[in-house]
């Protein structure tokens, strides 16, 4: 498990990983430059105050507040523009560990599209679950740590079996190894809390699941 984790980075600073990883961060940050413009635009259309200290001081408030907010949805928006991105990612895993096996079915694009929105809303949920565990003493890293560990584990590694069987047949498999997915889940877990590095967590989390689920087929 630990060889796959370093691995699975190795991958993200790869040559075939970068061109995604390029793409990736590029949208990111169009869409947050885009939204950030229009949210600013729209939050000082309702401010209206008189010109001097008082003007600034909402200006300035304003904008901190703006900064919060994107830097709060830059792993959100960089699960949904990567999400489109992930059969690619995947892709290239399973011809890395297993050149001679057959080669994963793509999704769908609608499939695509819903597995990147629902990517997107679990980055934002974990964030903030991260955000309001930080006030638990004692337990809330670790509770954070071991949620997400199953969240992103099982969602992961089910769009990597997905590309291999129908999604039933996926959502077996993960449950008869839910304690090689819970495992992998905590080392995306880890990688999601650590920042910066975190923008890459749909790149690493799905090179890591391709390659666990390479291995459990061969053992079933």
């Amino acid at each position: 498990m630990l060889q796959d984790a370093l691995d699975s980075f190795s991958d993200i600073l790869s040559p075939p990983f970068r061109g995604v990883m390029a793409k990736s961060l590029a949208l990111t940050i169009a869409v947050l430059v885009i939204g950030g413009y229009g949210l600013d635009r729209l939050a000082l259309s309702f401010v209206h105050t008189p010109e001097g200290w008082i003007s600034t001081t909402v200006s300035v408030l304003v904008g901190l507040g703006l900064v919060f907010g994107l830097v709060l949805l830059a792993a959100p928006t960089t699960s949904l523009v990567a999400g489109f991105y992930l059969d690619e990612i995947a892709g290239i895993v399973e011809r890395e560990v297993d050149p001679s096996g057959p080669p994963g079915r793509p999704a769908p694009v609608i499939e695509s599209a819903m597995f990147a929105l629902r990517f997107a809303a679990l980055s934002l949920l974990v964030t903030l679950a991260a955000l309001v565990l930080l006030f638990v003493p004692g337990l809330g890293l670790v509770a954070w740590l071991g949620a997400n560990a199953y969240l992103l584990g099982r969602e992961y590694f089910e769009l990597a079996a997905m590309r291999f069987r129908p999604a039933a047949e996926a959502r077996a498999m993960r449950q008869h190894f839910a304690m090689p997915v819970y495992l992998a889940g905590l080392f995306i877990a880890g990688f999601v809390a650590i920042p910066i590095l975190n923008l890459f967590t749909p790149l690493f989390a799905t090179a890591l699941m391709a390659r666990l689920h390479k291995r459990l087929a061969k053992g079933t």
